[in-house]
C-alpha cells in the first residue's frame, strides 16, 4: 500500500513523497519524492526525524491552523494525548499505542480538518508527552 508522507527531520529538513515500507519499530525506510517521477527512492533512517506525517495530499494548507482540543460531541476511540517537541511544535491527538521507553508512537490529530491522517512521533524528538 502506498502512502503519501511527510518527513521532518529533527534539523529541520523535509522530504515529501510517497513510501511503501514504513514499519513502525524498523530502524529505516524510503521514500519515492513524487516531485521527480524518475527519482530513486531514498532511504530514511527513524533516529534522525522528528516525525512522520501521514497526509491526504502533499501540498496542505500552509494557512491551517491545527486545533489543539477534541470536539466534545464525539468519542474518542484512544487516549487523549499531548506532545510538545524539542522544537516547539505541540500536537494533540489519539493514541493507543504510546509507553515510555519506546522509540516511537501513532498519534491521530484532534482536528478533524488537519491534513494529517496520522502521526508517527518520534519520542527522541519531544520535550514532553503526557496523557490528557
Amino acid at each position: 500500500m502506498q502512502n503519501r508522507i511527510v518527513v521532518r527531520y529533527q534539523d529541520g529538513r523535509l522530504l515529501k513523497g510517497i513510501t511503501t515500507d514504513f514499519i513502525a519499530g524498523k530502524e529505516a525506510f524510503h521514500v519515492t519524492e513524487t516531485a521527480s517521477p524518475s527519482a530513486k527512492p531514498v532511504e530514511v533512517q527513524v533516529s534522525k526525524l522528528k516525525a512522520v506525517f501521514f497526509v491526504k495530499d502533499l501540498l496542505g494548507n500552509a494557512h491551517h491552523k491545527e486545533r489543539l482540543d477534541f470536539d466534545p460531541s464525539k468519542p474518542a476511540p484512544g487516549r487523549k494525548i499531548f506532545v510538545q517537541f524539542k522544537d516547539g511544535e505541540r500536537i494533540v491527538g489519539l493514541t493507543q499505542g504510546y509507553k515510555p521507553g519506546r522509540d516511537g508512537f501513532f498519534l491521530v490529530p484532534a482536528d478533524p480538518l488537519s491534513n494529517n491522517e496520522r502521526i508517527y512521533v518520534v519520542t527522541s524528538s519531544t520535550q514532553e508527552i503526557k496523557f490528557l
